[in-house]
């Protein structure tokens, strides 16, 4: 079992192995396998790929992220400018449909809303504006209306686990309740616990997802 120390570590050149990050303003600390990250970086975007980087370490077991986004005068936009960039920022993403989406920007923090069918839809919406200029956050308050039945639900995620090279489908339940689903069983690593959420998310229809499973230590073991 990894130690708190060498989890640390691993976060750090985790986070020098991201091109885009500057480890200098990003702090870390670790007790009993859970990280926190602290600091203050320039943009939305960069506190994203941080917390992303810590989450593909082995050996984690949640992150707690306390990173400030502070844009410097250089490089800030007014609300209006921003709402104007993440209107064309949709636009231009073939998965959104911009005109059923709603726009909202106040201090550098956007708001979106509307309705969607497909959970896809209403995360890639973020995904294409979270790295705007002078964009401070977001707040996803999209909603997912599905056109699909909870059995066909079902099969589309057992179908996507089974598809996926990074996850152990045999060892994973996906329980589906209405437009609910309940993941059960263990997995080797946060990584793996991402993909198998981030694949039931994926499937048309789903409006929750309960995520019940446990992180296996891993086989190797460190010398103390």
């Amino acid at each position: 079992m990894k130690t708190d120390e060498q989890i640390q570590q691993d976060v750090i050149d985790e986070l020098l192995w991201e091109p885009q990050l500057n480890t200098s303003e990003i702090g870390v600390t670790v007790k009993k396998g859970i990280v926190t990250l602290s600091g203050k970086v320039d943009s939305y975007f960069k506190k994203i790929k941080a917390e992303k980087a810590a989450k593909k370490v082995a050996g984690v077991k949640a992150v707690a992220e306390d990173i400030e986004v502070g844009i410097s005068s250089t490089f800030s936009k007014s609300d209006t400018e921003i709402a104007e960039a993440v209107l064309k920022a949709l636009k231009w993403h073939t998965a959104v449909k911009e005109e059923k989406i709603k726009i909202k920007v106040e201090n550098g923090i956007v708001k979106l809303e509307g309705e969607v069918e497909w959970e896809y839809q209403k995360s890639n919406a973020k995904i294409a504006i979270q790295n705007l200029r002078g964009v401070k956050s977001v707040i996803n308050s999209i909603i997912v209306k599905p056109k699909v039945s909870p059995h066909q639900l079902e099969q589309k995620i057992s179908a996507a686990f089974h598809r996926s090279a990074t996850i152990d489908a045999r060892k994973i339940t996906a329980e589906v309740d209405g437009s609910k689903v309940i993941l059960r069983g263990k997995v080797r690593s946060f990584a793996e616990n991402d993909d198998a959420e981030d694949a039931a998310w994926a499937a048309p229809g789903v409006l929750s997802v309960v995520n019940e499973l446990e992180i296996e230590e891993p086989e190797y073991a460190y010398e103390s």
